[in-house]
Order: C-alpha cells, then structure tokens, then sequence
C-alpha cells in the first residue's frame, strides 16, 4: 500500500510540476530574472503549494505522528553551518544556471532530453560525494 501512496503522490507531484511549468527551464531562469524579463508565475505555484502543504504540516506536528500513525522523526540539526551554506549556495548556483532542480529534474527525464539525464547524473554524482564525506552509505 506504501508504494501505491508513494505512486500517486508521486504522479500528483509530477503533474503539478508539469502544469505549473516547472518543468521547463526558460520559465525558471525567466523568474530567477528579477531585474529582467520576470515571470511571476512560479511564485504563484510556490504559493500554493505552501497554501496546500501549511494546514497539513500543522495538523501532523501537532498530533505528533504522521499522517499513518508513525512518530514524527526527531529533526537532527537546527544550525546554520558552512556545509549548509556551501550546499545551498552551489544548489542556488546550478538552479540559477540551468534552470532545473531535482523534482523537474526527474520529470524532465521521461522527455529523454540529454540535459535531464546531466542534470540527474550530476545531482547524483553530488549526493554520492556528500555520502562518502560524511561517512554515510
């Protein structure tokens, strides 16, 4: 049943991901262009999807479980430090410019465009590099 739920969330994510445009690099580096030719558009994704995710999150810290009953996990760092700097300002940097994040990133290989599959290779390549530096499988 996980993987079912898993599934169509999956899907859901992906067709608002599709629909909004996000999947398209030129309306991301267009919004990223504030002082250009801007696009709001993906502001007002951003928008409802916290307008969606907002009640949700409140209702699980709240009971203290998810929403199957499960234990909220304990969250393991709440500081600032030079690693969540350094990898915020490099995810910054490759968002800014190619236009592609890891969500639209998968979405964008089911087109078979050779820029999806660099993409996801180098968010892999870098989420192994990260693994290996702090000694986790």
């Amino acid at each position: 049943m996980t993987a079912v739920v898993a599934l169509i969330a999956g899907l859901l994510f992906g067709t608002g991901l599709l629909l909004s445009g996000m999947t398209n690099p030129a309306n991301v580096i267009a919004f990223l262009d504030v002082a250009g030719a801007w696009r709001p558009a993906l502001a007002f994704t951003m928008a409802a999807a916290i307008a969606v995710a907002l009640p949700a999150y409140a209702v699980v810290r709240r009971r203290g479980t998810t929403l199957r009953r499960e234990p909220m996990p304990a969250v393991e760092h709440s500081h600032v430090d030079w690693r969540l700097v350094l990898g915020s300002g490099i995810f910054g940097v490759g968002w800014g410019l190619s236009g592609v994040c890891p969500g639209p990133g998968v979405v964008l290989l089911a087109s078979g465009a050779l820029q999806a599959f660099t993409f996801v290779a180098g968010v892999i390549v870098g989420s192994r590099i990260e693994s290996a530096a702090a000694g986790t499988p």
